[in-house]
């Protein structure tokens, strides 16, 4: 593989990554092998395109990932592909075809009996028929042009729901075999491949099911070359609102797993003991993969877990780190589960939910609770001053968010249409809003440098006619690619000072309720200290029945191993010290843009994907 290439690609994806994200963290990356032939499993699968820019600029090996065959025809994406030397994978659905004619289940369902088709010609044993989103259904053999013979029998109510002809796709099947010798021979050559098993990308709160291909491959290339040892890393991609700009990432690594050698010798007997083999090797990928997620059945069940995790007081009470705030969130999952049906948390989630209604009355987030505590004339005062700097920013930032309005038109266009095409041809997205993400970066990255072209252009044209009697054409060219050279870093500085304008603005709400309202903003601090009280007493005395590591000073210390702190553009700086302003009226609000307090973060009610 090219390193060049490959390293160029990466700065490219640490540039985006840090612009579009405030904060990216990495956690386990020490525990990835050094040298073994590993497949990376990554999941779950929120962000389209970006998640595999996510695993690139944290991961510390290199890696082939594996790519539908037809993104490779997308510009931008596929160039990128081929510079990572990306495996092609054909997907089937990619191939789908219109059926002729139309067809229907026989009685017994068995067969598909069809009306003026052409089986011979179109369909091949193995072939899917997909007659809906839901519905797909395997050939086993071909009859004639209106007669096939199904793998299985449909059961009754299938049969009953397509008593009438309906028309159908024919998803041919795809021999893999040029597939796999490509990743046996990577692995072969302890190199490393990164695989998302879940299939194609969604929206939803957990993990769909994992595909066997990883563990095929893991088998079949340790059955091949029996000098090796492949690995199988999980790799956890946690979002806190995966589609929106400036939001927050933790990349977790999971402990390598070991392909058994018990494992590779069934496989080799094929039949049952082969199929044994991958669904061992499968359950204990999924478990990796669950060990760095967090996996909520609904996103209801989601933003209880946040919130109950955001009023849980550690014994030492600090900021926590955006990976201990995913790891928080994935523990508090796992002793929710375990007690769902015990009254005593049926209560606590009632609670739960009665103060967020609460706080979504009043128009506050938890983190700003303790925030109402101010004495009225000390919040009369830093609300004036916040709304002067308000208005300071404003006036700086606004010429920018004009100069910027092309790209956020156009952005909102484009990722809105994916998003519809997306939704239109998937039977898994809730929203599709997996493919948000990806389409906000392509198009600023296509667009934006035709902009600050088009501004540079602008720039030369006036200076010509204005001043090209007192300037030289080169210095008016010159002056015109310094436009154009510094405009990246300007707009960027604007971005910067809207999300600090954004901050400053949701920091009011808590200074107007403690200087109008004191009286509801003491009910509403009673109410939650009350409530924290209930949720650390019950986590502390039953924790450890539900998890045999409990330890309520787990997160006492800050210091862990194997972090990496997402400013990813050292000389762009820190995202706690850019435009914040250091003075004491305004620590609140760096605390409160953090989000990483052991009673904040309102992103922590869409730590997603963990996606």
């Amino acid at each position: 593989m090219d390193t060049l290439a490959y390293g160029t690609v990466k700065a490219m994806f640490n540039v985006a990554a840090s612009i579009f994200f405030r904060e990216i963290r990495s956690t386990g990356a020490s525990q990835v092998p050094e040298k073994d032939p590993v497949i990376f499993i990554v999941g779950p699968h929120a962000n389209q395109f970006v998640d595999p820019g996510m695993v690139l600029i944290t991961n510390p090996r290199q890696f082939a990932p594996l790519m539908a065959k037809s993104s490779f025809k997308k510009k931008v994406i596929g160039q990128l592909a081929t510079l990572l030397k990306a495996i092609p994978v054909i997907r089937p659905q990619d191939l789908a075809s219109k059926g002729k004619g139309t067809v229907r289940f026989s009685n017994d369902g068995t067969r598909l009996i069809g009306t003026d088709t052409q089986f011979k010609e179109q369909v091949a044993a193995r072939d899917l028929i997909s007659l809906s989103k839901t519905l797909k259904v395997q050939v086993a053999e071909v009859v004639s042009d209106t007669e096939l013979v199904l793998k299985s029998p449909m059961a009754t109510e299938s049969v009953e729901s397509q008593e009438e002809d309906a028309p159908y796709k024919i998803i041919p099947h795809i021999d893999q075999s040029k597939l796999y010798d490509q990743v046996h021979k990577r692995l072969s050559e302890s190199g490393s491949i990164v695989i998302f098993p879940e299939g194609g990308s969604h929206d939803r709160s957990e993990m769909l099911p994992l595909k066997a291909g990883f563990a095929i491959m893991a088998l079949g290339a340790m059955a091949e070359h029996p000098d090796i040892s492949v690995k199988i890393v999980p790799v956890g991609l946690n979002y806190f609102h995966p589609h929106k700009f400036r939001s927050r990432a933790v990349i977790s690594y999971g402990s390598p797993v070991t392909v058994e050698k018990e494992w590779v010798e069934m496989y080799k007997q094929g039949g049952s003991a082969k199929r044994e083999a991958i669904a061992a090797l499968l359950e204990a990928g999924h478990e990796g993969l669950k060990s760095v997620t967090v996996n909520a059945p609904s996103y209801d069940t989601l933003m209880i877990i946040a919130a109950a995790r955001r009023l849980y007081r550690p014994v030492s009470e600090h900021k926590l780190r955006l990976d201990q705030v995913v790891e928080l969130n994935r523990r508090f999952l796992l002793g929710y589960k375990h007690f769902e049906n015990d009254p005593r948390l049926i209560e606590l989630a009632r609670k739960v939910q009665a103060y967020n209604n609460t706080l979504k009355y009043f128009g506050l987030r938890d983190h700003q609770v303790e925030r109402t505590k101010t004495a009225p004339l000390n919040a009369v005062s830093l609300l004036l001053t916040r709304v002067a700097r308000l208005l300071g920013l404003a006036c700086v930032g606004f010429p920018a968010l004009l100069l910027n309005s092309p790209i956020v038109l156009l952005v909102s266009i484009i990722s809105r249409k994916k998003q519809k095409e997306a939704l239109a041809g998937s039977n898994v997205k809730i929203a599709a809003r997996d493919v948000l993400a990806t389409w906000k970066v392509l198009v600023v990255a296509v667009f934006a440098p035709i902009l600050y072209g088009f501004y540079s252009t602008i720039l030369f044209i006036t200076l010509y006619f204005s001043k090209h009697h007192e300037m030289g054409l080169g210095r008016i060219f010159g002056w015109s690619v310094a436009s154009y050279v510094a405009q990246p870093f300007l707009h960027y500085a604007g971005v910067r000072l809207l999300e600090t304008g954004v901050d400053l603005y949701k920091s009011l709400n808590p200074l107007l309720l403690a200087t109008f309202n004191p009286g509801s903003a003491a009910h509403v601090r009673t109410m939650r200290e009350k409530l924290s009280d209930d949720i650390t007493s019950f986590v502390n005395e039953n924790g450890p029945s539900a998890l045999e590591d409990f330890d309520p000073h787990r997160f006492d210390n800050l210091e862990q191993r194997g972090i990496f702190d997402g400013s990813t553009i050292p000389w762009l700086g820190h995202d706690r010290s850019l435009f914040n302003f250091h003075s004491s009226s305004s620590s609140s609000l760096a605390s409160s843009s953090s989000g990483l307090t052991s009673s904040s973060s309102d992103d922590g009610k869409k730590a997603i994907k963990s996606a």
